[in-house]
C-alpha cells in the first residue's frame, strides 16, 4: 500500500469554507477561475498522495445549485490541434467531454467561450458552429493588442469592451478549461469590466492548485508543477507584490505576476480601490494546509519530475523537436538531486532489455515489488508485463500459464493473415480480451482478472516508445508509464 501524504476530507472542508468567505467579501457575483483539472487532476493525485482526482468537483458538488460553469478554450489551441497528453484527445474533444462530465455531476454548464478569437481562424469558426449545432451557447473573446502590459488599452472599449458579454444566471461562476493558457483569467476580468459598465457588482478569485503558495519555491511539489508546465515557459517565482506588501515570501508563477497590474487597475475602476495587494491574495487554494506528510509528498514529487523528463524526451523524439523542454526539466532534476535512474522501474527494464536484446518493461506494484516483462514470439513486452503483474497480485506461481499458446495462436493467425498486421505479437488489448475469455473456464485466469483494478497508480517503464494501443490501455488502467525515447523498428508509421 503506497504511503498517504494528503488529507482529502480536510481539503474539501477547508476549500468549501474559504470559497464561501471570498463570495461574502464581494457580495455580488463571483467569477472563480479554476486552474488545473476539475475532476481528473491526475498530476495532483501523483504529487499529493491521498488527493483523489475528483476532489475539486466533489467540493463544487456540495454547492451545485449555486454554481454555473463556463468552459473556455483558446482559438490558438484549436488552430494547432492541441492535445491533452494525459488523455490523448484534442482540446476540442475535451470541451465536449468536460461538459458531459460536469452535467453528470449535476453541475450547470451555461456556455463556452472561445478566447483569442480571430475571424480567419477556420478551426475556431468551425468549432463554434459545431457547438451551436449541439445546442450550446458560444461567446467570443478577441485578441487584445498589448496584452497583458498595456493596461489602459486593455481596460477600455477597444480592449475588454470588444468581447461578447457572457450571460450567466448564478452568482458563483466557475471558469474552467481543458488546459493552461486557455484564457480563463482574461475571461473573468472581461466579465467584471462588462458588469461594471452595466452597474452590477462582481468580484474575482483564483483557484489554482499549483504552485502551492505557502510551500517554499524550491519545494519538490512546486518544482514538479514547473516540470509539468515546461512546454508553456511558466516559471515559479516569489510573489514580489506579496513580499512588498506583507514582508512574507509566497510562491506564484510568472503569468499571474504579469497580469496583476491589470487586475489592480480593473478593481480600481470598479470599486475605487483594489481588494488585493498581491497575486497570492487572489487565490483561494488550501491544498498546502491539507498535507499530512511532507516527506511523502516530496518523494512523490521528485518521481513526478523524472516522469515528466521521460515524457518530454519521447515527445521530442516523436515530433522531431529540439530538446528544449527536456533540458528545462533536466535542470529541475539537478536542483532536486535526482536522476532518471532514480525512477525504480527504469533500471530493471533496461537490464532485462540488455540481457534479452529485445524490448522490455518493468512495473512497480503498490508495495514496491518490481515485476518485469520481456518480448517473445507470442507477446510484446507490455502484454507479458501485464500478465506477470496480474499473476503476482493474484498470488499465482510464475509457471502458471494464464493464456495457453493454443489460445494465442488463432489470434495471431487472424491478425497476420486476415487483418494484414505485420506484428504477430499480441497487444495489451488483445491479451486482456483473451484473458477475459479464459476467465470463463479457468479459475487462475479469473483470479488474475479480478486483480486488474489494483494496477491503478502503478508505475511502468518500457525500453521503447509504446504504440497507440498499448498507451491507451495503460492510460485506461490508470498506470503511470514512461518510455525510453527509442522506436521499435524503423517503419515510419507507428501504431
Amino acid at each position: 500500500m503506497k504511503a498517504i501524504g494528503f488529507d482529502r476530507e480536510r481539503y474539501i472542508e477547508l476549500q468549501t469554507k474559504h470559497i464561501q468567505e471570498r463570495r461574502d467579501q464581494f457580495g455580488g457575483k463571483l467569477y472563480l477561475e479554476f486552474g488545473g483539472k476539475l475532476f481528473d487532476d491526475f498530476h495532483a493525485s501523483r504529487v499529493l498522495p491521498g488527493f483523489s482526482p475528483d476532489n475539486k468537483i466533489v467540493m463544487l458538488g456540495s454547492i451545485k445549485d449555486e454554481v454555473e460553469v463556463v468552459v473556455a478554450i483558446s482559438a490558438r489551441d484549436l488552430k494547432r490541434n492541441k492535445v491533452r497528453a494525459d488523455l490523448g484527445i484534442g482540446y476540442d474533444e475535451d470541451v465536449l467531454r468536460l461538459i458531459d462530465a460536469f452535467r453528470g455531476y449535476g453541475l450547470f454548464v451555461g456556455s463556452v467561450v472561445i478566447t483569442q478569437f480571430e475571424e480567419d481562424n477556420t478551426q475556431a469558426v468551425s468549432f463554434q458552429r459545431k457547438l451551436e449545432g449541439l445546442g450550446l451557447r458560444v461567446y467570443r473573446h478577441f485578441l487584445i493588442a498589448g496584452y497583458p502590459h498595456d493596461v489602459s488599452h486593455i481596460v477600455s472599449e477597444e480592449g475588454y469592451g470588444r468581447n461578447e458579454y457572457i450571460e450567466t444566471s448564478r452568482d458563483l461562476v466557475v471558469v474552467t478549461a481543458p488546459g493552461p493558457g486557455s484564457g480563463k483569467m482574461a475571461t473573468c476580468l472581461s466579465q467584471m469590466y462588462h458588469d461594471y459598465k452595466r452597474g452590477q457588482r462582481s468580484g474575482y478569485a483564483k483557484f489554482e492548485t499549483f504552485p502551492i503558495w505557502n510551500l517554499p519555491l524550491s519545494h519538490p511539489v512546486n518544482v514538479a508543477y514547473e516540470a509539468a508546465t515546461a512546454d508553456l515557459d511558466d516559471v515559479n517565482m516569489i510573489d514580489p507584490f506579496h513580499l512588498a506588501a506583507y514582508g512574507e515570501q509566497t510562491v506564484n508563477y510568472n503569468r499571474d505576476v504579469e497580469i496583476f497590474p491589470v487586475l489592480n487597475r480593473l478593481f480600481e475602476k470598479i470599486l475605487g480601490h483594489s481588494p488585493y495587494k498581491s497575486p497570492t491574495d487572489m487565490g483561494v487554494n488550501m491544498a498546502g494546509y491539507s498535507i499530512t506528510s511532507d516527506e511523502v509528498c516530496q518523494e512523490a514529487s521528485r518521481q513526478e519530475v523524472v516522469r515528466r523528463y521521460f515524457h518530454a524526451l519521447v515527445a521530442e523524439r516523436r515530433d522531431n523537436l529540439e530538446p528544449e523542454q527536456s533540458s528545462r526539466i533536466a535542470v529541475l532534476m539537478s536542483q532536486l538531486g535526482v536522476e532518471e535512474t532514480d525512477r525504480p522501474v527504469v533500471v530493471p527494464a533496461r537490464e532485462l532489455a540488455a540481457a534479452t536484446e529485445a524490448p522490455a518493461a518493468a512495473l512497480e506494484l503498490s508495495e514496491g515489488q518490481i515485476v518485469t516483462g520481456k518480448t517473445s514470439a507470442l507477446l510484446g513486452c507490455s502484454s507479458a508485463l501485464l500478465l506477470n503483474a496480474l499473476k503476482v497480485m493474484a498470488g499465482l506461481d510464475d509457471e502458471v500459464k494464464l493464456l495457453a499458446p493454443g489460445a494465442i495462436e488463432p489470434i495471431q493467425q487472424l491478425k497476420t493473415h486476415s487483418l494484414g498486421s505485420k506484428n504477430p505479437r499480441l497487444h495489451t488489448d488483445e491479451v486482456l480480451i483473451a484473458l477475459a475469455v479464459s476467465a470463463q473456464s479457468d479459475p487462475n485466469a479469473r483470479k488474475a482478472l479480478d486483480c486488474i483494478n489494483q494496477l491503478r497508480g502503478c508505475d511502468v517503464h518500457t525500453t521503447t516508445i509504446l504504440g497507440s494501443v498499448d498507451t491507451g490501455i495503460f492510460r485506461s488502467l490508470g498506470v503511470n508509464v514512461t518510455s525510453e525515447p527509442v522506436y521499435l523498428g524503423s517503419s515510419l508509421y507507428k501504431k
